[in-house]
């Protein structure tokens, strides 16, 4: 009796784990595209447009750091460029409906310092424009933090 217990519980547990698997790969494969975060974006409620500019902004910067490893320095540029511009949309947005500023601080803060291991990384004529980017994203998060801490004042 005690083994068919037992091996009700290993059962109940196997299929609680192949649960477990199939939920995750459903999950990633559920994964919206960059395509379909910007185009969410265009309807999205005002408080829910800092958290997809931000995740736009990561999803751009993941790629242009694929694309410097790869020496795709014009493309990784853009990228680039593309990342920044989506962070300050994401302030803005944050700035305005009074939500997710935290978050998109945070986020902002992340972006910087990857981008400043990046820069490390490149040659010294590659490194103007991460340089640049690093310089913008401070000033989200200083915009970012302004806001929340004196915002209230003003």
């Amino acid at each position: 009796m005690q083994s068919r217990v037992h091996y009700g519980a290993g059962r109940t547990a196997w299929r609680l784990m192949l649960l477990v698997l199939v939920l995750h790969a459903a999950a990633a494969a559920a994964e919206p595209s960059l395509e379909d975060l910007k185009s969410k974006l265009a309807s999205a409620s005002a408080g829910d447009r800092p958290h997809l500019c931000v995740q736009i902004a990561e999803r751009q910067l993941e790629a242009a750091d694929k694309l410097y490893a790869g020496a795709d320095f014009d493309k990784a540029q853009l990228a680039l460029g593309e990342a920044v511009a989506y962070s300050e949309m994401a302030r803005d947005y944050a700035i305005k409906s009074r939500k997710y500023q935290k978050q998109t601080e945070i986020a902002a803060r992340g972006m910087a310092r990857k981008l400043n291991d990046l820069m490390h990384s490149l040659a010294r004529q590659d490194q103007a424009a991460v340089q640049t980017a690093i310089g913008r994203l401070q000033r989200v998060r200083d915009d970012l933090l302004s806001a929340m801490f004196h915002g209230h004042h003003s």
